[in-house]
């Protein structure tokens, strides 16, 4: 890979969003976790019975990502980091209870050596230098 190009994993909310988010905010290789896809995929089921239009839409939408995206898995040096992280949080005074999903996805970041790209940075404090957090601009 040529030193100019940039690689990172992206969070969920930089997928939900991808398309109207400013391109040069994000890396030129795009990663994501397996968690993303977890998340991705409870969001298919959540859809209520009947809303057949909703459901077809976040299912082309989970099938575009799987496709578009290599997907990094929480794997067993990624559980040792996510220990450390939620220590990180709890030391700051914050419940890591409500951000399972958020911390296991910074934890496959930091397992990996990859910046975390968010539009959700306030999720993430508290981690100090243990994950590289790059903050995108939300879309308005």
């Amino acid at each position: 890979m040529p030193d100019d190009v940039t690689r990172g994993l992206v969070d969920t909310n930089i997928i939900v969003l991808r398309d109207r988010i400013d391109a040069t905010e994000l890396p030129d290789e795009m990663c994501i976790s397996t968690v993303t896809l977890a998340e991705l995929t409870a969001g298919v089921h959540a859809v209520p019975a009947g809303e057949s239009d909703e459901l077809s839409r976040r299912m082309e939408a989970l099938q575009l990502v799987e496709a578009d995206f290599a997907s990094l898995p929480f794997d067993a040096e990624a559980a040792r980091r996510y220990g450390r992280l939620s220590a990180a949080m709890l030391a700051y005074g914050r419940t890591q209870r409500r951000r399972i999903a958020d911390l296991m996805i910074a934890a496959t970041a930091s397992a990996s050596g990859l910046p975390l790209y968010t539009t959700n940075p306030d999720d993430f404090a508290g981690l100090g230098g243990l994950v590289d957090i790059r903050a995108v601009r939300r879309p308005g």
